[in-house]
């Protein structure tokens, strides 16, 4: 990221209203819509079933508050350059205290979907609400540093001060969070405290109670079935197209919930959504086969760049009720000999039909950069070697088989354990096939079990001496390419700390201790190549220790139906950024 605010975007003149809008610069689509069409749906599909409409009590990717969340924040990235410039936000903060304060002005005139102005006591409310450890927020770690809260000042209706412990490399996006209506939140707050916030917005509220800040908000949600958004006219008054036309174009966003991936590829080849993520080569072939037989109009770009995504086994270090387990899981000489169980180059070439590569750390495929920087100092990796694995697990004691060949400890129990991943997620359930064939030819037996999707996400983020699970494969998306570290998966004590995540959140080794200074160490750092180099740093103790075992890094491919318009240039779409802002999509 480039140290240097600067406001790109032209602000409109002439009317009151007009002088508040940020416009959406041209470059940011390869095809413009000079013919201002308006209206329409964007059509879209889910693999699972949402679980709430409240954005303090969400912790899964796509959920019904993060697409609604879309349109917001006080700053956002120009993927021309990476850099941070002003949204809702109505210039570049005013710094001091050796980088540690930041004085922002609000962007005035904004309005949440039922009219009511967006002002700073929204950006309070929302930091007070998540901040609260009662309530469970996946947001709380993201307000603080190194154990410290990032405090917000409301200094008068349209100013925030932010004051954070030490400095940090991506504090513009940590100020870039949400806000959501005090007028709504904040009085049930006030009122009920926690207990309040996580009854609201549950799936059998009325959509037309949902209030939000972005381009969408929900206007219909049948269970099962399909969740529908409508534009917010609100937005629409300060967020302009480079010929100040309101945005966004469309007037709905629909999501079809379907059975697994493969549902949803069907329904894209059928004409009935229009984007799907490409898994693997053969959802690449089925769709190009689909355009070459003309039953299909679609733009198809296969490997257009490493995923912004992980894909991991996590194993549970709280197991109280079963302290055999806990033992072995803790064992680093267990984790690594699990990394060479994993056969990464068949996940790639099975699970993905060879588009994508090996992974060993966190940090995902498209951030080259930091991958370099870790292997560079030194960072290991364990890769494939069943003989290996065998010896590591014949140290702790596996040295003998049963009548069924698995491994046997000196009581005659078989070494085994339960592994679950996300039911639909057809990628991620082949990999954990792989996995358990894998292990059986050294003599471990994995149980493997797809399930639903939320259920897993609570054993997850489940805290406590005896958590529910013995295995997790799963992955991470988003974060920011600043600092390409999770804020609220490295640090001990942190929601998504997935292996070890007791109530007191104390780390239970010297590396997870040494992994959480280092985290904080290298945001502090301003300079690119220093926080990448300690970064590096990071990546050998990650390494080292295995307390989660990488898999593999799909490649990013784009498709869409070409009824759509107003996708990014071909040399702007990666798997950060995209291939479209569905603000400046529209209808051919």
């Amino acid at each position: 990221m480039k140290k240097v605010l600067t406001l790109a975007l032209a602000l409109t003149v002439g009317s009151a209203a007009a002088q508040t809008a940020f416009v959406w610069p041209a470059a940011w689509t390869g095809e413009q819509n000079t013919a201002n069409k308006r209206g329409g749906e964007l059509r879209l599909s889910a693999i699972s079933d949402f679980k709430t409409f409240n954005p303090f009590t969400s912790a899964e990717a796509d959920s019904i508050p993060d697409r609604m969340e879309s349109g917001s924040g006080l700053f956002t990235q120009d993927p021309r350059s990476d850099e941070l410039i002003p949204y809702m936000a109505a210039s570049a903060p005013v710094v001091s205290n050796n980088n540690k304060r930041f004085v922002v002005k609000i962007r005035q005139g904004m309005k949440f979907s039922d009219g009511q102005a967006i002002t700073a006591d929204d950006w309070i409310t929302t930091w007070k609400i998540h901040t609260d450890d009662k309530v469970g927020s996946n947001t709380r770690d993201n307000f603080f540093l190194v154990g410290k809260p990032i405090t917000i000042k409301k200094l008068d209706n349209y100013t925030l001060q932010f004051d954070f412990p030490q400095p940090s490399s991506k504090a513009l996006v940590l100020m870039s969070y949400t806000p959501w209506p005090d007028h709504v939140f904040g009085k049930a707050y006030r009122e009920g405290g926690a207990e309040a916030i996580k009854k609201m917005w549950t799936l059998a509220t009325p959509p037309s109670q949902i209030v939000g800040p972005g381009t969408w908000v929900l206007e219909s949600y049948r269970a099962g079935e399909r969740a529908v958004f409508k534009k917010n006219n609100n937005w629409g008054d300060w967020n302009k197209d480079s010929r100040g036309q309101e945005l966004p174009y469309l007037n709905n966003m629909s999501v079809r919930i379907v059975a697994d991936a493969n549902a949803s590829l069907a329904a894209f080849l059928a004409g009935q959504i229009d984007t799907v993520p490409m898994r693997n080569a053969d959802d690449l072939a089925q769709t190009k086969k689909a355009i070459d037989a003309g039953s299909l109009k679609a733009f198809l770009k296969a490997n257009v760049s490493p995923q912004a995504t992980s894909q991991w086994i996590t194993f549970n270090w709280n197991k109280a009720s079963d302290p055999a387990k806990q033992k072995l899981f803790r064992d680093v000489r267990f984790r690594r000999a699990m990394s060479h169980i994993a056969n990464r180059q068949a996940m790639v070439q099975l699970a993905l039909g060879g588009l994508g590569s090996e992974t060993y750390f966190s940090t995902y495929p498209i951030f080259k950069q930091q991958i370099d920087a870790g292997l560079s100092a030194g960072a290991p990796t364990y890769k494939y070697n069943l003989a290996e694995a065998t010896k590591l697990l014949g140290q702790l004691g596996y040295t003998k088989k049963n009548a069924q060949g698995f491994l046997v400890d000196k009581a005659g129990k078989v070494l085994e354990f339960n592994l679950s991943t996300n039911a639909g997620n057809t990628v991620r359930e082949q990999l954990g096939r792989i996995f358990a064939d894998e292990a059986k030819k050294v003599g471990v037996k994995v149980n493997f079990t797809p399930i639903d999707f939320n259920t897993l996400v609570s054993q997850l983020t489940s805290k406590g001496e005896n958590r529910p699970f013995d295995a997790i494969l799963l992955g991470l998306s988003g974060g920011d390419n600043i600092w390409s570290f999770g804020q609220n998966v490295v640090p001990c004590g942190t929601n998504l700390h997935s292996y070890n995540n007791p109530t007191d959140g104390k780390c239970a080794t010297s590396q997870e201790q040494l992994m959480t200074k280092l985290y904080y160490q290298g945001d502090a750092e301003l300079n690119d190549a220093k926080r990448r180099a300690i970064g590096g740093q990071l990546m050998k103790v990650e390494g080292e220790l295995q307390p989660v075992i990488y898999l593999v890094g799909g490649n990013y491919h784009v498709a869409y139906n070409e009824r759509l318009g107003g996708e990014f240039a071909a040399n702007m779409m990666d798997a950060y950024y995209g291939h479209r802002y569905y603000q400046l999509t529209f209808i051919k």
